[in-house]
């Protein structure tokens, strides 16, 4: 079974789990829009106001699939089977459309 995020256990048996590197690219599983705010506190507004934003469930090559939020230009443009390439860091994850080579 992969997981993510990673765990030092397993959460069927709760035996001891290993690291294994995820590909990082996948397709968009299903998503939605956040189009409103979350409550305060613990949000704070951005001084640019809230704007509405995609989040999904990026499936990896693994089987995996990860929430995240979606990096695109125009949320018209989202839908399902898009290829993705996911980053993990600090916080969130998020997603960015797989540019297509000229």
């Amino acid at each position: 079974m992969v997981l993510y995020p990673a765990a030092g256990t397993c959460p069927r048996c709760g035996g001891p789990a290993e690291p294994a590197p995820l590909s990082g690219t996948g397709t968009l599983w299903t998503w939605t829009v956040q189009r409103y705010a979350p409550k305060s506190p613990p949000y704070r507004e951005p001084p640019g106001g809230f704007v509405p934003f995609a989040v999904g469930y990026v499936e990896l090559a693994e089987g995996v699939r990860v929430a995240a939020v979606l990096d695109v230009d125009d949320l018209g443009d989202v839908r399902i089977g898009m290829p993705l390439t996911l980053g993990a860091g600090d916080g969130v994850p998020r997603a960015r459309p797989v540019r297509e080579s000229p």
